[in-house]
């Protein structure tokens, strides 16, 4: 096996098809299909079962898949560490930041980065923190902002606590509460975000624990959408109080939200034990400064 079949492994489950991952790693669908013909025979084990619905890990295949994200990872630490070798004045920090909330926290360090480490080139991956946690493991990036509790294969630092606040139409009967609980939404319609944002998953996961699934009317990555949304009459978003104070409009409400186990709590993650190169390691000493002024 080689490098290269393990990536086109990871890229097909990461986008469940064949079609999407050749894309992805600039290869044709026959390729990639080769590729993964050839690992499975030189394995002597079928890694992937295929349908229409697209494509599912066999027991096998979760085993080489969990393995390939620590070999690929691994592989990036060395390349890293290697450049750093050749020329510690220059290089690349490659940063997963999720649409939610990167523009307030961290535009400012980006700014101050570039001032202090102009020869270093900031490449940005943006996705749900969920994916970019996997993007982590595969060593395609260094730092992914993510939401706390993280996995125990990650390391992490803090950034922001902030707690959930409720956006409702200002005509909405809950409009003039005070606040509100979570039992208090059961009724009405959620506006959630899109697959792959972990703060989707503990909304869901904490109305379930209060006896009812959210009724979801339809979903969003980017928060200026999803207050328009709300502002439309379609529902109620649960987002981070500085996220919604950001995005008045005189047609949505803002209603705290009486859940404080539900806050958002923002870290920078690295794989543990993975290597951090000194551009990362720099990122992490602004993060943290910048946290420090906005406590």
């Amino acid at each position: 096996m080689d490098i290269r079949q393990l990536r086109m492994l990871v890229e097909v489950v990461r986008h469940d098809g064949f079609s999407a991952a050749a894309e992805a790693v600039f290869a044709t669908q026959p390729t990639i299909s080769k590729a993964i013909r050839q690992l499975e025979d030189e394995l002597g084990e079928v890694l992937l079962q295929r349908s229409r619905n697209g494509v599912r890990l066999t027991p096998a295949g979760q085993i080489v898949y969990r393995r390939a994200l620590a070999l690929l990872g691994e592989r990036e630490d060395m390349l890293r560490e290697l450049e750093e070798l050749r020329d510690l004045q220059r290089g690349e920090l490659h940063l997963g930041l999720a649409s939610l909330g990167s523009d307030i926290l961290f535009a400012p360090v980006f700014a101050r980065f570039r001032q202090l480490h102009p020869q270093i080139e900031l490449r940005v991956l943006e996705r749900g923190s969920e994916a970019l946690e996997e993007s982590l493991r595969a060593g395609e990036i260094e730092l992914a902002a993510s939401l706390l509790p993280v996995a125990d294969d990650l390391d992490w630092q803090p950034v922001r606590t902030e707690p959930l606040v409720a956006l409702l139409p200002r005509q909405h009967p809950l409009a003039g509460s005070a606040s509100l609980q979570l039992q208090d939404l059961a009724e009405v319609p959620f506006v959630l975000f899109e697959k792959g944002f972990l703060l989707n998953r503990h909304i869901i996961q904490a109305c379930q624990a209060r006896g009812f699934s959210p009724r979801e009317v339809t979903r969003s990555g980017q928060p200026d959408f999803i207050v328009a949304l709300v502002a439309a009459g379609l529902g109620v978003a649960l987002l981070p109080r500085m996220i919604a104070n950001a995005r008045p409009r005189a047609d949505v409400v803002i209603v705290p939200l009486d859940e404080p186990e539900l806050d958002w709590k923002m870290v920078l993650a690295w794989r543990r034990g993975g290597y951090l190169s000194a551009a990362a390691q720099a990122w992490l000493r602004l993060v943290e400064a910048q946290h420090g002024q906005a406590d």
